[in-house]
């Protein structure tokens, strides 16, 4: 069977640090921090204090009141992220085939808001099971892809991905290969996540995973530092509209790349932990590679998974060290979380479309909050410390790993017409 090829039509994002593509490629290549203290909830008695929280967003501008009122927030980010998306496409009634439009979405934990705020109303009252007949639609993970399926009449695969902080990555492969085999002509795809509630936070907190840096949030996030002490957690969301390439070029859609492959493995390891060798990211950067069809020196940039913990970091970096051999060193490596934080579901969605500028515009955007030297980190490798750097990139690979030890891994490359 003949294997088609997929393109890249349209990018969304509505992140902690620009609520649209342009925004958000704007502050990625000036090195812009989106952490800054929680204005969500009182955080007296928590001990992280900040977050990467999406800012001036008022989602009355993109739906009716009443309408909003019934979704929770990780949905309503999609919405509007799916819509950057689809506009930027040029999808219509009179161009595609509705039926063989799809939304594959990728959500870590889903309606997290909505769970806290219906269990909480129950446990003060008097014991009456009163719940909101919206607490289930709004809840549930599946729900996102659903609203923009039905805000569209996009009648194809319509589904979520859920593997942790892998999610939106997963929901990407299973794009492309819907449309690879045949099965759809066009897939919205990413994913959302808007865990900064009480609950996310307290939860991460207990696990020791997030950064207490209360005294500089804008520089806790600090990828490959040797003084990193946990991530950062952002909210927010990322969408891609994934086509193929000939009925892309049919319509006359505007290219941004082509997806060249996907990968996924599994750490076998630890509920939380990596595995300190990075077995599993090995072998999900190797298949990725494989699926593709190139040799680890096509690659020229890696953005990584990175989120700024203290076993993560290390144990990618050691991953991509023994796939690329020498070649790493003439890899631009980077953590595009240094800045947005960690999106959980929805990072590799917003990392994705990171690599995707990164090519379209030559530049490699900065690992930032980088001050000290990890003597566990090759210092050979280059990290995109601080500053962009300009560099033509014909092939470009994201990371992103979740708990569970789930990883994948996407690669996308120039177009070749």
């Amino acid at each position: 069977m003949q294997l088609k090829r997929v393109v890249v039509t349209g990018l969304g994002a509505l992140t902690p640090i620009g609520n649209n593509i342009q925004e958000y490629w704007d502050a990625l290549i000036s090195g812009k921090s989106g952490a800054a203290p929680i204005t969500y909830y009182d955080t007296e008695k928590h001990k992280t204090k900040f977050a990467c929280e999406v800012k001036n967003f008022n989602i009355e501008e993109f739906i009716d009141r009443k309408e909003a009122r019934r979704m929770d927030k990780f949905a309503q980010y999609a919405i509007v992220a799916g819509e950057q998306a689809i506009a930027d496409a040029g999808i219509s009634d009179s161009n595609v085939n509705k039926q063989r439009v799809g939304v594959i979405w990728g959500a870590g934990i889903g309606g997290l808001e909505t769970f806290q705020e219906e269990v909480l109303s129950y446990a003060s009252g008097d014991g009456t099971p009163r719940f909101n007949p919206f607490f289930i639609p709004k809840m549930i993970a599946d729900i996102a892809p659903a609203h923009i399926s039905m805000r569209n009449g996009f009648m194809g695969p319509n589904y979520t991905t859920v593997s942790a902080c892998a999610s939106s990555a997963n929901a990407m492969i299973d794009a492309f290969n819907y449309i690879r085999l045949g099965m759809c002509d066009v897939i919205v795809s990413g994913g959302s996540e808007a865990a900064v509630t009480i609950a996310g936070m307290g939860g991460f907190n207990s696990m020791q995973a997030l950064s207490t840096r209360n005294d500089s949030p804008e520089t806790a996030s600090r990828p490959f530092d040797a003084n990193r002490d946990g991530f950062v957690l952002g909210e927010g969301a990322g969408a891609l509209v994934f086509e193929e390439y000939e009925h892309a070029k049919a319509r006359g859609a505007k290219i941004y790349c082509e997806v060249g492959g996907g990968g996924m493995s599994s750490d076998a390891y630890h509920l939380t932990a990596p595995h300190p060798e990075g077995i599993g990211v090995i072998a999900v950067m190797e298949n990725t590679l494989r699926d593709a069809g190139m040799k680890p020196e096509d690659v020229d940039h890696i953005n990584t998974h990175g989120t700024s913990t203290p076993l993560g970091d290390v144990a990618e970096l050691k991953a991509i060290s023994h796939v690329f051999g020498d070649h790493a060193k003439t890899i631009n490596i980077n953590s595009t979380k240094s800045m947005t934080g960690h999106l959980l579901g929805a990072a590799g969605a917003i990392e994705a479309i990171a690599s995707i500028l990164a090519m379209k515009h030559g530049i490699v955007p900065p690992t930032i909050n980088h001050s000290t030297v990890d003597e566990n980190i090759d210092p050979s490798l280059n990290l995109t410390l601080n500053v962009p750097q300009k560099r033509e990139i014909k092939v470009a690979m994201s990371n992103t790993f979740g708990f569970g030890g789930h990883n994948a891994c996407v690669l996308f490359k120039k177009i070749e017409e």
